[in-house]
């Protein structure tokens, strides 16, 4: 009797273990058989739990907020994973949703909805001196996010990402400006970011604005111009969602930087302007204004983006704030235009623009004149900042709102007045 019962219980412990390893090799299947950035987040989630209730509480809220499964398809962790599968490896197309709304192109809703899933917030998260209490800006979780933009980016970089159905679609859409004669030749394009950061066709197609005037500012992109904001004495300004000070909430140029900059407090009762470009815009940027560099650096932080559902237009809207640069992945070069002062010129990536690249010949020491080349973005919508002196007396004369081209008239310095 005793040796049946232990027969017997060996036979279950046996098939106990056999059923662990069964189910333990079908996880691993799982797990292997989505991409590897895929398995990069899902070994994330495995480390550290807590980003996974994260996760799964964000994709809820989205959930709550747009429940339609045709423009939120992933609303469950598993959901989430065969998105970003399909993400990673994603030829961005310029398919219209609505053929009578021209704004409302695959390629920008693509990218919002990426976001959106995480752009939600998270009681958790608040106080814990983010940007915002949102995953896409918790540490180990906006690490993974720039893996993503990375791996991505090394797809767009392929032969794999580029074909003439898709160059077609592009060269369809107005917005783009393909059929005109700004650009170079289409045989240059053989990837999706040849494409994207493709050339002028020559200098002529972007005229600079008062060549000869060094105190006339020009656009360095083309870009839509989004206000002037106030530094005070303290190297702060005042914007939205900044760090709160009484009611009033503020952020310093020292974050912008770098605290180990020597011109964080450069320019202090001076200006910051920024001005924002979209998926079809030229995504090369140039000096807005002549001078040497006394300094260039990249810094690498955050890749993310703030999205609304607009329940009534049913799109994605990406927001533009004042305030999410300060944190973001980003480049500078502060330039020394002589009568004028120190301009700080601050590409900035946004979502999936993780690649802010300055050109060769950009160094500390270089001197440029206004218009020429500065660098480029790779995939995506992306930001320009830049900073003025006080002794600049830097006045706006673009309107804000207004989409300008690269090299038209974004600004003065009035130093003498």
């Amino acid at each position: 009797m005793n040796r049946m019962f232990f027969e017997r219980e060996s036979c279950l412990i046996i098939m106990l273990i056999a059923a662990s390893f069964l189910a333990l090799s079908i996880i691993a299947a799982g797990e292997e058989s989505h991409k590897a950035i895929t398995q990069d987040l899902i070994k994330l989630i495995d480390e550290q739990p807590e980003i996974g209730t994260m996760l799964e509480e964000s994709i809820a809220k989205a959930r709550e907020i747009n429940p339609d499964r045709q423009t939120n398809p992933a609303q469950s962790l598993s959901e989430y994973y065969d998105f970003i599968d399909n993400a990673s490896e994603l030829i961005p197309q310029d398919v219209l949703d609505d053929p009578a709304n021209l704004t409302r192109d695959q390629i920008l809703q693509s990218i919002c909805y990426f976001y959106f899933l995480v752009d939600q917030p998270l009681p958790e998260l608040e106080d814990k001196g983010q940007f915002d209490n949102t995953i896409q800006y918790y540490g180990p979780f906006s690490e993974w996010l720039r893996k993503f933009a990375d791996s991505w980016g090394m797809f767009l970089d392929t032969e794999d990402s580029w074909n003439n159905d898709t160059f077609q679609q592009f060269y369809n859409d107005p917005k783009y400006g393909l059929q005109g004669p700004w650009y170079e030749s289409p045989s240059n394009w053989n990837t999706f970011n040849r494409f994207f950061s493709r050339y002028l066709a020559s200098p002529a197609q972007r005229p600079i604005a008062s060549p000869n005037d060094t105190s006339v500012v020009v656009s360095p992109a083309d870009s839509v111009p989004q206000g002037t904001w106030a530094i005070d004495n303290n190297s702060t300004i005042m914007a939205e969602n900044g760090i709160k000070i009484k009611l009033v909430r503020y952020y310093s140029i020292e974050d912008l930087l770098g605290n180990d900059s020597e011109y964080k407090d450069a320019f202090a009762g001076g200006v910051l302007t920024h001005t924002f470009l979209n998926v079809n815009d030229y995504h090369r940027y140039h000096f807005a204004v002549g001078g040497k560099i006394l300094d260039k650096r990249s810094i690498t932080q955050n890749v993310a983006l703030e999205v609304a559902w607009n329940e009534s237009t049913k799109i994605y809207d990406p927001i533009d704030s004042t305030g999410w640069q300060f944190s973001q992945t980003r480049g500078y070069a502060i330039v020394d235009t002589g009568e004028y002062g120190l301009v700080a010129l601050i590409p900035m990536g946004m979502a999936q623009v993780s690649s802010v690249n300055f050109e060769d010949g950009v160094e500390v020491g270089s001197d440029h004149e206004k218009g020429e080349m500065l660098g480029n973005f790779l995939f995506g919508g992306s930001d320009f900042v830049m900073l003025f002196q006080k002794k600049a007396g830097f006045e706006l004369t673009a309107t804000p709102g207004i989409h300008i081209l690269m090299g038209e008239n974004y600004g003065v310095m009035n130093a003498a007045a």
